[in-house]
């Protein structure tokens, strides 16, 4: 008797799963209504569209509809491109959507992302989310991932051999090896806290940013000649050697603990951005032409600008001091750059200005910043028991070291001198306050043997010789 209610019922219980099997759910009616937008459905926000009408579509955009949830994203198995940025979405399921070359959900409020069922995934767009982690091993033919402004403390792309462009700025990364990408052109990881990087194996690299990381204190680029645009403020790079890199044309490169920029590179006419200001103890940059023309570098003030890496050491004052003749003591002055030393390189023993020095010796004087050092030298002769030195040789070259030959009279027991080459023709004749430079009627007389006459005051002359050393 009641057998015909019965079928009754399993006729409609089937005809609704027919109905559901034929139709996609849908709960989110901004979802919804972007499908109607777009054609895909038809009619009142019912919470359904027809499954056929969808599960042959390959690219999908829904994005800046205010979508909540994407539920219903699974009915679209053939999707192969699938743009849903611009929403409110904490989760997003792609598991069924196994053809997906090219995902951009960026923008939302995802934690969690699952994408190691979509092996063919070439594009991967997924900043500004809330994920702490993020898994692309199972993803081999990704060439864009762009991750920023998320929570990422770790990245591992060493799966990801055809990666062309890197973007996972602003996470909270300490470690990124990019040693396997060898393809990658563009890579984006500033605003984390990366010690070392390493993109020695990057040659294709024509784009780095590196900004703000504040502890990469190292960076070699020189096997990154097609590298076009640095970025790598805000960090601790003490060196930045940019030889090698003859295509840059932009680089920003202040707020470091820089004591050495090299960029004579050959291309710097073809800069467009120059910035290393804000590095206080950077006081030399070798450029390709120290004068040429840096008006639009920055910073507009600097003007240290250098040809070879060598003369960096020579923008440290230093002061020089002559060499010294006495018959009995010299009392070191006082110094305005540099300290006094017995050794080079501010080794052996301190000296201090007012000191006495009795002895003949070479007296150093060192001076060093953070960043360079520069010395110089003088002798101090000390000659006791007599009434005047007359030295064996000078060196006419303009180092401040035996430039001139001059005879010291202690004892003003000197009347006049005068100086004669090996053939007998006076040269120059001197008072005993004055000094020989090596000059003969505007020539440079050549290195050899000379010859002097001292008259006394007793009347007395005294002969003999001494070298020009060239």
């Amino acid at each position: 008797m009641h057998i015909k209610p019965f079928l009754f019922f399993c006729f409609l219980t089937l005809i609704n799963i027919v109905g559901e099997a034929q139709n996609t759910f849908i709960p989110d009616d901004n979802f919804e209504q972007a499908l109607i937008d777009l054609g895909f459905d038809a009619g009142a926000l019912d919470d359904f569209v027809p499954t056929a009408n969808i599960n042959t579509i390959t690219n999908l955009d829904v994005s800046l509809h205010n979508i909540s949830d994407l539920t219903g994203i699974e009915g679209f198995t053939a999707l192969e491109a699938l743009n849903c940025g611009g929403n409110q979405l904490t989760t997003l399921n792609v598991s069924q959507n196994t053809a997906l070359t090219e995902l951009f959900c960026d923008n939302n409020m995802l934690s969690v992302l699952d994408v190691t069922q979509n092996p063919d995934l070439k594009i991967f767009w997924c900043y500004f989310n809330q994920l702490s982690s993020l898994n692309v091993l199972q993803n081999p033919n990704l060439i864009s991932l762009v991750c920023g402004d998320n929570q990422l403390n770790n990245l591992d792309v060493s799966q990801n051999l055809n990666l062309n462009v890197l973007a996972c700025e602003n996470n909270q990364l300490s470690a990124l090896n990019v040693s396997n990408n060898s393809t990658l052109n563009r890579l984006q990881c500033g605003d984390n806290t990366i010690s070392i990087l390493d993109v020695s194996q990057n040659t294709n690299l024509t784009y780095l940013a590196c900004e703000n990381n504040l502890l990469i204190s190292e960076l070699s680029l020189e096997n990154n000649s097609l590298l076009t645009h640095l970025y790598c403020q805000f960090n601790i790079i003490k060196v930045l050697d940019l030889s090698k890199n003859t295509a840059l044309i932009a680089l920003n490169y202040g707020h470091n603990n820089s004591c050495l920029l090299n960029l004579k590179n050959g291309n710097n006419n073809n800069i467009i951005e120059m910035d290393f200001d804000f590095n206080i103890n950077l006081n030399c940059v070798v450029v390709d032409s120290p004068l040429g023309n840096h008006t639009n570098w920055l910073p507009n003030s600097f003007s240290g600008y250098i040809s070879s890496e060598n003369q960096c050491n020579n923008l440290v004052n230093i002061d020089v001091l002559s060499d010294v003749i006495t018959s009995s003591y010299y009392t070191l002055p006082g110094l305005t750059f540099g300290k006094y030393f017995t050794s080079p390189s501010g080794n052996g023993t301190s000296l201090f200005a007012g000191e006495n020095i009795t002895s003949s010796q070479t007296i150093y004087i060192y001076n060093e910043t953070v960043c360079n050092t520069n010395e110089s030298s003088f002798t101090v002769t000390v000659i006791d028991d007599v009434d005047y030195f007359i030295p064996k040789y000078f060196t006419p070259n303009n180092d401040g070291s035996h430039d001139v030959w001059q005879v010291i009279d202690f004892t003003n027991s000197v009347q006049n001198i005068r100086v004669f080459d090996a053939y007998g023709k006076l040269l120059k004749s001197l008072q005993p306050s004055q000094s020989w430079n090596g000059i003969y009627r505007r020539k440079l007389m050549k290195t050899d043997d000379y010859w002097y006459v001292i008259t006394l005051n007793t009347g007395e002359a005294l002969k003999g010789h001494f070298t020009l050393k060239r």
